[in-house]
Parts: C-alpha cells; structure tokens; sequence
C-alpha cells in the first residue's frame, strides 16, 4: 500500500465523483463514474450486483480511478487493488460510513448481501 500526502487526502475528501476502471481477465477495460467516500486511506465504494465492473473485479482485482477538475486542471489517479465486501461485520463499517457520507444512501438504504462494498488499496497514485 502507498501511503496518501496530507494534499492528496485533502483533494479526494473535497470531491466525491471519480471514474472507475476495471479490467476483465482477458484485459478489456471497462470505465464508469462512481460515488466514493473514504476509510482513512482506503476508497470506498458501493456498487450494485449483475454489473460489469463487479464482474471484472471478481475476474482481476487491480483497478484504477480518476478524480479531476477541469477548471483548474488537476487531478489524482490511483492504481490499487480491490477487496469486496458482502457481509461482516466490516461490510456494516463501512456501510454506515457510506450511509454518513451520502444523503441518497441514508434515504434508500439496503443491508447485508443486497450490494456489494469496494474495499481499495491504492498501489500507486499520481497527482497533477
């Protein structure tokens, strides 16, 4: 795991959009924007099931994702490796940071099993 400068964190917990990109085995990539929060360093991320993206981590858990501006142009890619989450008492952790972080999840809230929660571990992160 690489370790997030205090500037880093600071521009991930001031947005909450990114673009989400997966791999299949065979190497076809797959991109989707995605609401994250964050657990400390680790990106957090709910995700539905019968999704190509869940399809793809399942296959390979390496992914990578951008969170950017336009206007100023900057930004911070980070290449990291995925755990999901189902069910746990880890799973009920970070659903309730979800839950604390976005307005729509508090209002159409789900429980154990019915939505998968990414889990990232940035590996490598690059910022402009």
């Amino acid at each position: 795991m690489v370790a997030l400068t205090a500037r880093q964190m600071k521009f991930l917990k001031s947005h909450e959009l990114c673009r989400l990109a997966t791999a299949s085995k065979g190497g076809r990539p797959h991109v989707v924007p995605v609401i994250y929060t964050l657990d400390g360093e680790d990106i957090i991320i709910a995700i539905d099931y019968k999704t190509k993206k869940l399809k793809n981590l399942k296959e390979n858990p390496k992914l990578a994702l951008v969170v950017d501006d336009y206007h100023p142009n900057r930004g911070l890619m980070v290449e990291g490796d995925c755990e999901i989450l189902e069910r746990g008492s880890e799973y009920l952790r970070l659903l309730q940071i979800l839950f604390d972080r976005f307005v729509f999840y508090r209002k159409n809230p789900w429980g154990e099993g019915e939505s998968p929660i990414l889990k990232v571990r940035t590996t490598k992160v690059v910022m402009w």
